[in-house]
This record gives structure tokens, sequence and C-alpha cells, in this order.
């Protein structure tokens, strides 16, 4: 079937010709991206194409340019089939949100502010190419089978991964499938795919010398889980500042990036060194559950004790006091590791690479 088998009233390639004073086949070629067309030709089939109101039947123009026009936005964690919905499954970006062990990965995954950051920059980067995202999840070994059974019948055109755990291995099967992706956050182990990450180590190094330049001595953090590359970072990162500030010993309690989590560290923390006057969280969530916990406790925040938090999502606006963080431009690097995509799909045989955003530290009223 071709594009102007429609009904009676709607605008065809053939309106669109006239409108624009070229053949049917150059509007075909154009609607379908076909690259050795004249950029003037081009402009004048666009401006035709909105005169006359033509939409491409897309399913048609699929046959032609085997092309889904749609990509599998792929939230991915590391269970088996048999850890599905337990405690040990439980993804460690997201995992522990409100629910607790148990509750679903999609629940877990839509309680964090991160993830709808991500898909925000998705979506702004697509719709204006005609594009849209299939969200999946593979929690499973089940599910990540599907995800590469779908984008291998052509269901979509390749994968953007946000993986929530350093053991997935979801990015490797993808890439010995032959199969366009990128990643979110650099791969625990050496694979072949190109991804977007944030330089954490230098976000860490700006909170540690933030509380040193407010006056801070006694300070304290709560970690990400240390399995997870961007956990180990942040941690790294600003014990290394510490240390080159002279002090050694920073005493860290490990979180979960969850408020619960920040909570329950803010708490073992206090319990251990009452005296402390900064903390560091390693996400705006962890730093939210440390200031409730502090005020419980009948510490101010900042006058008795400062924190600074990580990533700058809706959370640090949400906190009280509104939490001093560092920025991780979550919505732009969503956007970067759709443009790498595009751009592989483009260029089948390009080597894959990486995209380092640098983080910016935020001043409100937490520290």
């Amino acid at each position: 079937m071709t594009d102007d088998r429609r009904s009676a009233g709607t605008p065809t390639l053939e309106d669109v010709a006239r409108a624009a004073g070229v053949s049917r086949a150059t509007v075909s070629r154009v609607v379908n991206g076909v690259r050795n067309v004249d950029p003037a030709i081009q402009e004048v089939v666009r401006q035709a194409v909105s005169v006359t109101g033509y939409a491409p039947n897309r399913a048609a123009r699929s046959l032609v340019t085997r092309r889904a026009d749609a990509v599998a936005l792929v939230v991915s964690g590391a269970g088996t089939e048999a850890e599905a919905g337990q405690e040990d499954s439980v993804p460690q970006r997201f995992g522990g949100a409100p629910g607790g062990p148990g509750s679903s990965f999609t629940a877990q995954v839509f309680a964090d502010p991160f993830f709808g950051r991500v898909v925000t920059g998705v979506v702004d980067y697509l719709r204006p190419r005609g594009m849209h995202p299939v969200l999946m999840f593979a929690e499973t070994a089940r599910a990540r089978d599907e995800v590469v059974a779908y984008l291998r019948q052509g269901s979509a055109d390749g994968a953007l991964i946000v993986s929530t755990h350093a053991e997935d291995p979801l990015p490797g099967l993808l890439t010995e499938a032959g199969l366009a992706a990128v990643l979110y956050a650099r791969p625990a182990r050496p694979v072949r795919i190109s991804y977007v990450d944030l330089a954490h180590q230098d976000g860490a190094r700006l909170a540690a010398e933030h509380l040193l330049a407010v006056g801070r001595r006694r300070i304290a953090t709560i970690s990400g889980p240390l399995d997870v590359p961007a956990g180990q970072a942040r941690l790294a990162g600003f014990r290394d500042t510490m240390e080159r500030h002279g002090h050694p010993y920073v005493p860290i309690a490990e979180g979960r990036f969850t408020q619960e989590s920040g909570e329950a560290a803010m708490g073992r923390l206090l319990a251990e060194h009452p005296d402390l006057d900064g903390v560091f969280a390693a996400n705006d969530l962890m730093a939210m559950g440390a200031c409730h916990v502090l005020r419980e406790h009948g510490r101010r925040v900042p006058e008795d004790v400062a924190v600074v938090g990580f990533d700058d999502s809706s959370a640090a606006l949400a906190c009280r006091p509104p939490l001093t963080t560092v920025r991780q431009p979550v919505e732009a690097m969503a956007a970067e590791m759709t443009r790498l995509l595009l751009d592989r799909l483009a260029r089948p045989g390009s080597p894959a690479t990486s995209v380092i955003f640098e983080p910016e530290l935020v001043v409100r009223a937490s520290a």
C-alpha cells in the first residue's frame, strides 16, 4: 500500500508535489529522510507539507525506510526471575522507594524524581523529530530477553538504557547482538557501548569545598550504595578533597539513594558522632531524609548542621530548608544520550563514544 491510498480529502504525496512544483518521487525522498536531496528543495517540500497538511502514513513509511521511528527507553535491573520482588533484587538506583522491599520494580522507578527527568530529556529531544520512546522494564532475565527480541524484530530502532545495578547484563547482551544502544552512566565493566555520565568526583569535590568554606570542620557523609559506580565515585571525590584539606577521617554511613535510607544513615551518624556540624549526602532524597532526622533531634539546618545534597532534583526544592546541592543536568544528559543513539542509527559503523558532563554547585539555604 502506498502513502496516497487515503480517504477523500486527505492530502496526498501528489498534493504536496503540486504545491512544491516537484515530482512525487522527490517529495517521497524528502519525507522518508533520503539524504541526496538539495537542501533548498527539501525546504520547499517541507513548506508544501505544512501548507497542505500532509501527514506521512507511518506504517507505509516504515516499509520503505525499515525504521520504526521509535526507540526503547529501558529501565534495567540485574535480578533473576526467581529474585523478582525479593529484597535483594531491589534496584540500587531507585531501591527502597516508598513501599519498601517487595514493592514492584515500576513503583520504585516512578517514586524517584531522577527517572522523570530522564523521560523529559528523551521526549523533548525525540518529539521535534517525529519519534517517540517506548518505555520498557527489564528487571528479570526474562524481561531482558524480551527487550532484545523486541529490538531484533524491529519494533524499535535502538535502546536508551538506564541501568539500576552495577551487575546489569543488558548492555552487554545488546552489544553482543549488534543492536544500537546508549547507556546513561558509564558501565561498571568494560562494554563497547556509548554512554553519557557526570564527573561525579568533581561534584563531590564541590560539596566538600563548600562545607569547608562555610566553616564546617566535623563533617560526615551519607554515601550512595557502594556497589554502584556513581556511589563509589561520589564518595571517592569527597574523601579525597577532605584529605587534601587536612581531614583524613570522614565518618561514613552508606545509603541506598532513598529518603528512608538517608534517615537511617543520619540516625547512625548522630549516634556515633553527636558533635558533627556538616553532612554531604550523595543525593537529594537522602539529604532530605537527613534534614528530617536532624530536626527530630533538635538540630537546626544550617545553623547547627549544614547539609549538602547531590542531583538538584525536585527533592532539593521540596526540602525544608531548600537544599544546597550539586546539580546533575539530567535532562540535558538524557537528550545527549538520545542524540548519540540517533547518530549511531544514522552511522551504524561509528565507534562507541562517551560524553561527560560537568557538575555545578547550587547554593540554597541548607549550607
